[in-house]
């Protein structure tokens, strides 16, 4: 026993390094892709007072992410502190917007709760509740928003405007299905590979609608503030709710060109400059990609240094602990 459990402590430090060092690579291949220079002269010429705004909503929807969580502990039960839990989310969500899914949704979620004591199936309904509770408030923002015509199509898009209202209808058709399975459904669990989803009630799930929906609201808020609201701000929700799927689709790390390119495309007939579009944008992606990305490399680096005390911490709120 004393043999094997030194094993497997040299292959979790060694898991650890590739780890970090994946970490990094991907870090430099993503800073690579950026302009540094007109990063910089974005903020340096920005308006004060717009980027003050942007920068406390900023704050609100990270906050508000790792509500995702907190939610995610209360229906597991689990015994992790609530700032280790906020803290892990913030982290996990800035790595997810620059990295992907995999890394910062999943792999990051995995590697620290289990490293603040948690077991994988516990860590598996986690990040599976915070997913799903995200692509909640799409899908009703997504379903409200194209079903009813507030986000104008250009005559040379890839769909036209009845398409989009089709796509709202079955997004709509989507959340009223989960709500009628969240209240009614009497199988409650599927297993997939040994671990047991289980259907939230119906309480918990108009919570998870209201509070991603709100998440999305305060992230287009954020980019209509920083195109001097020069435009409807419903437009903007929608702009982004389409971005946001096309990203996914393409599957470029944060998005990069994608995003910039539906603003652009979808903005041409709202009389605002290409380069304000472009300019609004970079400010957005710096406070709200590049600025937590920096502060949650740093999150990591002390949750890396203090997991094992706070591991120990955690062992006693256990029941029975």
């Amino acid at each position: 026993m004393p043999r094997l459990k030194g094993k497997w402590q040299r292959m979790s430090k060694l898991l650890t390094t590739v780890f970090l060092a994946a970490v990094v690579a991907l870090m430099v291949i993503y800073a690579r892709k950026i302009d540094w220079e007109d990063v910089w002269l974005v903020i340096r010429n920005y308006d004060r007072r717009a980027l003050y705004g942007a920068c406390m909503l900023v704050m609100v929807s990270y906050f508000i992410y790792g509500c995702y969580d907190l939610m995610a502990r209360a229906w597991c039960g689990h015994h992790i502190a609530k700032r280790q839990v906020m803290m892990v989310a913030v982290i996990c969500y800035a790595f997810n917007l620059t990295l992907s899914t995999w890394v910062g949704g999943i792999g990051m979620r995995y590697r620290l709760y289990s490293r603040l004591g948690l077991k994988g199936s516990a860590i598996t309904r986690i990040f599976s509740l915070s997913i799903t509770t995200n692509w909640l408030g799409y899908i009703l923002l997504g379903g409200i928003l194209f079903t009813f015509g507030m986000v104008p199509l250009p005559s040379h898009w890839y769909v036209d405007e009845n398409t989009l209202r089709l796509l709202g209808g079955a997004l709509l058709a989507i959340v009223a299905a989960y709500l009628w399975c969240c209240a009614r459904a009497k199988k409650r669990s599927v297993t997939v590979r040994g671990h047991t989803l289980e259907l939230p009630g119906w309480r918990f799930a108009l919570l998870q609608f209201t509070i991603s929906a709100a998440n999305w609201m305060v992230m287009a808020a954020i980019i209509w503030l920083l195109l001097d609201r020069e435009t409807h701000y419903f437009f903007i929700l929608g702009v982004l709710l389409v971005s946001s799927i096309a990203g996914v689709i393409v599957h470029i790390p944060a998005g990069i060109g994608v995003l910039e390119a539906v603003f652009i495309a979808l903005l041409a007939g709202e009389h605002i400059a290409h380069g304000q579009v472009i300019a609004a944008l970079l400010a957005y992606r710096v406070l709200y990609f590049f600025v937590p990305l920096a502060l949650a490399i740093f999150g990591y680096l002390w949750l890396e240094s203090r997991a094992k005390t706070l591991r120990r911490v955690n062992e006693k709120r256990k029941p029975g602990g």
